[in-house]
């Protein structure tokens, strides 16, 4: 029944060419996790899906490697050795460790310099990274130093974690061209703008600085050497200018659930300062905070633009809702900001008015209830 959606997969967002090298990764469920059964149930089916695009992809163009492993501690963490391996080639991962380096990415310590000398060896050996890479894994690896140089060495990226199988037939349907106009106008309008302004019903009210970093579009069209995005795609995002978002975030949905009442987190200087409410989420968000200061950190803002996407269920959907935003804490170090932490956490927020501010204070609704304006 996914024959088809596959050949879509790898044809048309992937742009799959002949003699390429393919990964598909998944993870599967540590012993230590409790998910609710009907989670369980979709990262079940999560892994069989994923091992069925890697039996699909070997058939249909061959040199197709396929790896699970158990799921890291959160979204934004680096997968293990063993994917690194098989993603870039023992010889460059001999190198990495070699030089003390592989460990420092894998804990998200690294310098600039140790970024660089990471990238050059890498770059030494760019014939073996896999030129396509398809993250079926639940644990989000978007955001951690093992995409950011599969990307440096030319290979196409596509992150789908959270994913539910039955997304093949209704957000991963939508017209491709079409979004992708949509998301190009929209960051164009964002990246001209030194400030948003975020207010929705639900009672958030954000203010996020933004001098000096362009917006990004995502339109799942990743046919270009070193592209990376979500699927189902549909966003335009950008990281935030450190320490300038100002506000309040009232948080009705967690990452696959709709939360028990909400939480308002408090922010100043870009930073998450304050969780007020009792629901269950604040004292995993509170573990997270105690872990390490810099998931405080404003990350993101995202804008969705897809208007196949409807759940609000399951975030990597839900933050594509055409007309929607998303705040993310935590990393931001690889799509343009200066925090490195293993952990990147997106939240979503219905009915938004967003306003640009430009820098000589004149503003520009884009979207207003909800409703794209540009």
């Amino acid at each position: 029944m996914y024959q088809e959606a596959f050949a879509s997969l790898f044809e048309v967002n992937m742009g799959i060419h002949n003699g390429e090298r393919i990964l598909v990764f998944s993870d599967t469920l540590r012993p230590d996790e409790t998910p609710a059964p009907a989670d369980r149930d979709r990262r079940e089916r999560l892994l069989r899906v994923a091992e069925d695009a890697a039996q699909f992809a070997d058939t249909a163009y061959g040199n197709t490697d396929f790896l699970s492993y158990p799921a890291t501690a959160a979204s934004g963490a680096e997968p293990p050795e063993a994917l690194w391996r098989t993603a870039f080639g023992d010889a460059i991962v001999e190198s990495l460790i070699a030089e003390g380096l592989l460990p420092r990415l894998m804990a998200k310590e690294t310098t600039m310099h140790d970024l660089e000398r990471s990238r050059e060896l890498v770059l030494a050996r760019s014939q073996d990274v896999a030129d396509v890479v398809v993250a079926l894994a639940n644990n989000s690896t978007s955001h951690t130093r093992f995409r950011l140089l599969v990307n440096a060495a030319g290979g196409r990226f596509a992150s789908l974690p959270h994913f539910d199988p039955e997304m093949f037939f209704t957000s991963m349907r939508v017209d491709w061209h079409a979004l992708a106009q949509r998301t190009s106008r929209l960051a164009e309008a964002v990246s001209a703008a030194t400030e948003i302004l975020v207010e929705s019903p639900n009672g958030t009210r954000m203010r996020i600085g933004k001098a000096g970093r362009q917006a990004k579009g995502d339109d799942g069209l990743l046919t270009a050497a070193g592209s990376f995005g979500n699927l189902p795609a549909g966003e335009v995002y950008l990281a935030p200018l450190e320490g300038t978002s100002e506000g309040v975030m009232v948080l009705e949905y967690g990452p696959t659930r709709k939360l028990s009442s909400p939480l308002e987190l408090i922010v100043r200087n870009g930073m998450v300062v304050e969780i007020r409410g009792e629901e269950p989420h604040r004292e995993w968000l509170e573990g997270r905070f105690v872990e390490s200061e810099k998931n405080r950190n404003i990350a993101e803002l995202g804008i969705g633009t897809n208007d196949r996407a409807t759940r609000p269920d399951n975030i990597l959907e839900a933050e594509k809702i055409l007309g929607t935003i998303h705040i993310a804490l935590g990393d931001n170090s690889g799509f343009g900001g200066t925090v490195q932490t293993p952990f990147h956490e997106d939240y979503v927020f219905y009915g938004p008015t967003l306003t640009a501010v430009t820098a000589d204070g004149s503003r520009t609704e884009l979207l207003r209830d909800g409703t794209l304006l540009i």
